[in-house]
Formats: structure tokens, sequence, C-alpha cells
């Protein structure tokens, strides 16, 4: 009989599943479900950078996506299927009390932000990630060694101390915490306790500062001086982590019958989305897959013999186990990345919808249909434009640091610029400027990696703008002066959950196995103009020195 598993993929918009052959990897069917409350804006706060979102919308979409992805299979689908896994945005926390549930959930914290998963691209915590910097390089022992030496206010302990702090009544009711990957997993198992859930070695290694080497978690002697605020939350939450290629347990008989499947179905032990994603565009050492969407997150596995002791600094953390079982995986990224494309949409269609809604000649249905027709025009129209745009040591020069630096050496105060305008600078000009930033900003990372002895041999793009933008894809292999794999799979992300759920379900014995009787291949390579190559070296070198000067301003 043939086996079918189920991948599903959070992202930050939306809940994506997919229905996978764990024999062959072909796609069954696919859906996605957008989270309601996020849609509508709620909880968050984008002027103070608070990113909020209710587990709600996690429950809600989970149920929806993956109910109809069945109903678009074929009959008798459900019957066949033997493992479910998920990759989630992360570090995506929320405080929780003593049985595991995240206190937005209770009645009385329903609508406080506070209580509800902190997204990843939540920066309210700042502060507080500065003050575990200070901390770690003063005591005996560096907790952040293996997190790049730079704690980042994206990540959880940072977040869950801001909320502390902050607020008085969640302070009052929570006991733990738990990573969004860690959760869903637990939900479906019927185990969310934070002393026997399943904890994501991935997540812990390279979000909460877990290693091997000091028993788990940091110590409660560092965490207290920290703050006191965070006494006896080392011990009621973990001590030991798990790969992703691990069965965290099986449906529950309310979550078997609320989705249309079976008490038999496995469930694995999760990670993030980058990591799992990486897995699904066929990582294997030498090299690094870039998850190209909102921002980005850059992945790489290397032999445990090949990286030894040495660390490498300034990157989000290299875990044994954290993307393929027995290897390192190695992580980096970009805190904005299509978010920055986004960001001068926006500057842009300000007066067509200003202007539009004030009109008297248009009805308010061809006020609406224009707007949307002109939003939906833009990026592809200035991506058309740019590309016609010959590339030129003249030319503006921005840098990719308007939501902050994630890698290398996280710094989530620094602000984005654009340098070099003239009153000759266009839309397009602007925009290639930005484009040029973003791969720039890539550049920065795999030079990270090269001077620290890793060896890359090709570079492999997920996500959305991979499969969609030639002209942000060509730029970036120019810049790089490397070929770019573009991975066939238009869900890589929830694909490798699949090939986890594969082998948490038994049906191949390692990651590695499900990886090549799974994997999908790849759309296309964009092959490095020599040329532009040439001119971009100079123009990163003006984008170091704009990045240097513009780091001691802000």
């Amino acid at each position: 009989m043939e086996k079918y598993v189920i991948g599903l993929d959070y992202g930050t918009d939306s809940c994506r599943a997919v229905i996978v052959n764990a024999d062959n990897g072909e796609e069954i069917a696919s859906s996605v479900a957008a989270y309601p409350r996020w849609t509508a804006g709620k909880y968050c706060a984008p002027s103070t950078n608070r990113y909020r979102q209710h587990p709600l919308d996690y429950v809600e979409t989970l149920e929806t996506s993956v109910r109809e992805v069945l109903s678009k299979a074929p009959a008798g689908t459900a019957s066949k299927v033997v493992g479910i896994a998920f990759d989630t945005t992360g570090s995506t926390p929320a405080l929780t009390d003593a049985r595991g549930t995240p206190l937005a959930l209770l009645p009385e914290f329903a609508e406080n932000p506070d209580a509800m998963f902190i997204l990843w691209k939540d920066h309210t915590a700042v502060a507080e990630a500065g003050e575990i910097n200070a901390l770690a390089k003063r005591w005996e022992t560096d907790y952040t060694a293996y997190e790049g030496g730079i704690y980042s206010s994206e990540w959880v302990w940072a977040k869950v101390l801001h909320v502390l702090r902050r607020d008085e009544a969640v302070r009052g009711a929570a006991r733990a915490w738990v990573e969004h990957c860690d959760w869903m997993p637990g939900l479906l198992t019927g185990n969310t306790r934070p002393e026997t859930l399943p904890r994501s070695r991935c997540a812990a290694g390279h979000k909460a500062m877990w290693h091997a080497s000091w028993q788990g978690l940091p110590s409660e002697a560092f965490l207290t001086a920290l703050d006191p605020l965070l006494a006896g939350y080392r011990a009621r939450l973990f001590t030991d982590t798990w790969p992703s290629n691990t069965r965290a347990g099986y449906l529950s008989r309310e979550w078997a019958d609320r989705l249309g499947l079976s008490t038999s179905v496995a469930v694995g032990v999760s990670a993030f989305d980058c990591h799992m994603g990486a897995v699904g565009a066929q990582i294997a050492p030498g090299a690094i897959v870039r998850v190209i969407g909102t921002s980005t997150c850059d992945v790489m596995v290397a032999p445990c013999s090949e990286i030894g002791d040495r660390l490498i600094p300034g990157i989000c953390g290299q875990v044994d186990g954290s993307v393929i079982p027995g290897m390192v995986g190695l992580e980096a990224g970009q805190s904005a990345f299509g978010d920055i494309y986004a960001w001068f949409r926006r500057v842009l269609e300000w007066p067509v919808k200003q202007l539009l809604e004030e009109s008297k000649l248009l009805s308010e249905a061809m006020k609406n249909q224009l707007t949307e027709e002109i939003r939906e025009r833009i990026l592809p129209a200035l991506s058309e434009a740019a590309a016609q745009i010959p590339v030129s040591e003249s030319a503006p020069v921005a840098t990719d640091w308007m939501n902050g630096r994630r890698t290398p050496d996280a710094n989530q105060l620094l602000k984005g610029t654009i340098t070099g305008l003239t009153l000759g600078s266009t839309a397009p000009v602007i925009f290639r400027a930005l484009v040029e930033a973003t791969a720039f900003g890539a550049k920065a990372i795999l030079d990270r990696f090269t001077e620290n002895g890793i060896q890359i041999s090709e570079v492999i793009g997920i996500g959305g703008i991979s499969l969609k933008s030639p002209f942000v894809m060509q730029t970036l292999a120019d810049v790089l002066g490397m070929p770019i794999k573009v991975s066939k799979a238009e869900q890589a992300c929830a694909a490798g959950a699949a090939m986890f759920a594969a082998v948490a379900a038994g049906v191949h014995a390692r990651v590695e196995d499900a990886q090549k009787a799974m994997g999908q291949g790849f759309a296309a390579i964009y092959e490095p103009s020599a040329a532009n190559h040439g001119i971009y070296g100079k123009l990163y070198g003006k984008y170091r020195e704009t990045g240097s000067a513009s780091e001691k301003w802000f």
C-alpha cells in the first residue's frame, strides 16, 4: 500500500500543508490557510517592532489546512497517511502555565499580546539581548559561544525576559515557555507539559543557548544573575533535546478526529522552517541553502570532524543535529529581504491609495479594483525596468538593515540607508539599489563562512522570491559570483517537514535516505555574469564602507 505523509509549514503569514508520497516525493495535494487574526492586523504594533500571533491562529489553520488538503487528495488518502511533521518560524516562543498551555488560550489572557506567541521578527527585546551578551562575556561560561557569540533580540530568552518585566499579570501566571515548533507536536500528541514535551534540538541549540557541554540550558545562577524573574525556569523546562528524525508520539484521539486521520499517524519532533526547508532542498555538505522570503535564513551542514572545536563568530549558531542528525547545522540570515521590497512598494503606493480615495471620478468598486491592480503590478514593473539598467560603479548604494542585522554579527539597532542619490535617481534605480543591497548582505554572510574555513561549493535558493523573481536571483548570482540553483519544490519547507515525517514514521531509516527518495530536483540555475561580478566587487566595497559608517551613526 502507498504511504503518505503530511508536511506543515507555519510561515509568517499562513500555514501551508502538503501531502506527499513517502516513497517517491510526489506531491499529492497542497493547501494554504492564512492566519485570520494576523491578517486583520491584530496584536501588532509595527512602530514599536511588536509582532505577536495568537495561538488560535495556529490551531484553526492547522485544522483548516489539513482538512482542505485531504479534500483535494484522491479518495482514501487519509487512511494511507502514516506521518506528520511541522516546521515553524523561530524563535517564536510563548509563555505557558504549568500544563504547557500558552497563556493566551486562558480566558483572562485571550486578548493580551504579551500572552501570545512572540513572532520571530519582534524586536521589542533589544535591551534584554544586550544584557545577555554583556553577562555572557564576563561569565565563566560563555553561553552564547555556539550561537555565534552574539545573542539576538529575535531569540527566546530575550523575548521572555522582556515580557516578564513589562507585564505583571503575565508574570504571575507564567511557569514556563514553549517554542511554536515544539508546541505543535505536543498539541497533536496530547503532551504539552514543559517537563515531558520533546524539545527540538534545532530550536534549543540555535536560540535558547542549549548545549550538551553545559548539560542543557544556561545555569540557574546565570539566569538569575541576568534577572531574578527567571528564577526556577530552568528547572521547569528541559535538559534533553531531540533531532527532527525522532518521533514525538502519535496523534491523540481528539486530533485524529479533528483532522480526519487515525491514531496510528506518527508525529515528528519539529524544527524551524529554514532548517527543514534546507533538507527539502536536498542540502549536503558544501551547499548553502538560502530560504528567501520576507527575511532570509542561510543553512549549511558540515561533518563534525570538519568543524572540530572551531567556533564561527557572528552567525546564528552551530548545533550538532539541528538540520541532519550526525552533522553540525550552521545558520545565518538577513532580518529583511523581501520585506525591503514590500516597504518600497508601500512607499510608492501611498499616493495611489490616498488620492484615489479622495477622487470623485471613480466608484468605490473601481477605486478598490484599481488600487489592487496597481499594488500587484508595482514590483514586477520595477523589476522589469531595473533589469534594463546597466550595473554601474556610480549607482546609489543601500544597506539592507531596515529591520536590523541578523548576521554577520547581530545588531537589531541598526537602520537601513540609501546613499548616492541624485535628481536623476528614479524609482527603478532606487529599487535596483535595494535589490543589490540584499545581495550584498548575502555576500557578507558567505564571506563570514569562508573566512572561517567553511567551504561553499554551491548555492541553492528556495522560497517564493527564488521561484518568482528572476531579476533578484540573477543579481544575487552576479554579486556572489556563483551559480545559484533554485529548488523545484514550491513548498520546500513543507516538503522538508514531509521528509522528516517519513523518517519519524519509519518509511525511511535516515534523513539522507528520505532526501534521495523524495527530493524534487531543481527548476532553474542562474549563472553569474563575470563583467557584472567585477563591478559588483567595487560596489560591495562601498556597501561595506557605508555600513561601517552607519553603524557608528546608529
